[in-house]
């Protein structure tokens, strides 16, 4: 799936600004990556009130306390799910369905979960008017992942969590990834976990900061 885009876009030169500035001196080296953020209209994912800060290197209020994540952030979370175009990929809070149009992008099928039900209607009406066909929606906990299409190749949690949802963990391929934010509400550690077999090996990607993740597996509202 490939996005059209339109030349004459006023966003184009601040959009490029955005990965030579702030991508790739920071280590995104994937050039998939690089290319699809480079290309995706990332304004039309916040509201029209902060479209002039849409490429800038923070993340932005999206309503209903929740919000897209800067730039950078999505870019190495991204690019740590190491996707090649074939994977089924399941991502845990949909939010403004920015990181959800990248994933599409990058793996065959994208099973997205939001539990606040008007900012999923929100992203899917703009994903389904960009073209997109290969995503899936769905209200619910996103702790408990989605069982009935799982196994996944690749898992991503926008939303940080006390400790990783076992659910998530069980519905892990084996070779698969999972991109997640772990820690108390104040301050968290980005772990990249990969299955091998029934063995989950855990890498520390370094410190971020993300809104709750809310759910049986994850914080109390």
């Amino acid at each position: 799936m490939k996005i059209k885009t339109d030349e004459n876009d006023e966003y184009r030169i601040p959009r490029e600004r955005m990965v030579k500035t702030q991508l790739i001196p920071r280590g995104i080296r994937d050039k998939d990556v690089l290319k699809v953020m480079g290309r995706i209209p990332r304004h039309l994912f916040v509201d029209k009130d902060s479209r002039h800060e849409a490429y800038n290197d923070h993340p932005l209020p999206i309503g209903y306390n929740q919000t897209i994540s800067q730039p950078y952030m999505v870019a190495l979370m991204t690019q740590e799910l190491e996707l090649t175009g074939t994977e089924k990929t399941l991502e845990i809070g949909t939010g403004s369905g920015y990181q959800t149009a990248i994933l599409a992008e990058l793996s065959r099928e994208v099973y997205t979960i939001e539990r606040v039900v008007p900012l999923l209607e929100k992203a899917k009406s703009l994903l389904q008017s960009l073209g997109y066909e290969n995503i899936f929606f769905k209200a619910f906990d996103g702790t408990l992942g989605w069982e009935e299409h799982a196994p996944f190749d690749a898992i991503i949690v926008t939303a940080g969590a006390p400790k990783i949802p076992q659910p998530l963990m069980d519905q892990l391929a084996d070779g698969g990834r999972l991109v997640i934010p772990v820690g108390d509400r104040l301050t968290q550690e980005l772990i990249r976990v990969t299955r091998q077999g029934d063995e989950f090996k855990r890498k520390n990607l370094g410190g971020c900061r993300f809104v709750d993740l809310i759910g049986v597996h994850g914080w109390k509202e």
